[in-house]
């Protein structure tokens, strides 16, 4: 991953809310889970548009040239999972996420401020 870690965020964020993704939460994780050090949970509105959020994201970290090490859930669209190692994001249809609350998991997490901008510059 590059070298600024909240720009990596912020650009997932960013992706997120440009593909009018939902309710996206960043946490924090280092020295609490033993798998990565940032979570991002977002929602998507149906299973295309989690799938549609989930190829963009990835789109947009290859052009930094970050690739994940794994993906999960393409082919059915109700939770994707990216995985880049530092950071994992999650993508749910709302139902699903509120089954799993991933970000229950950790309630000692931090969050993470996001700078989200709310219009792209044309």
């Amino acid at each position: 991953m590059q070298e600024n870690p909240q720009e990596i965020l912020n650009l997932v964020a960013q992706t997120i809310y440009d593909k009018k993704g939902l309710n996206v939460l960043a946490l924090d994780v280092k020295g609490i889970s033993s798998i990565t050090d940032m979570i991002i949970v977002a929602e998507g509105n149906v299973d295309r548009h989690v799938v549609s959020i989930a190829k963009s994201i990835t789109q947009a970290l290859k052009e930094q040239g970050i690739n994940p090490v794994f993906v999960e859930g393409l082919h059915h669209g109700d939770w994707v999972v990216l995985d880049y190692m530092q950071l994992i994001v999650h993508i749910f249809m709302p139902g699903y996420r509120e089954k799993y609350q991933i970000e229950r998991l950790f309630p000692e997490a931090e969050l993470i401020d996001l700078d989200i901008k709310s219009m792209k510059a044309v």
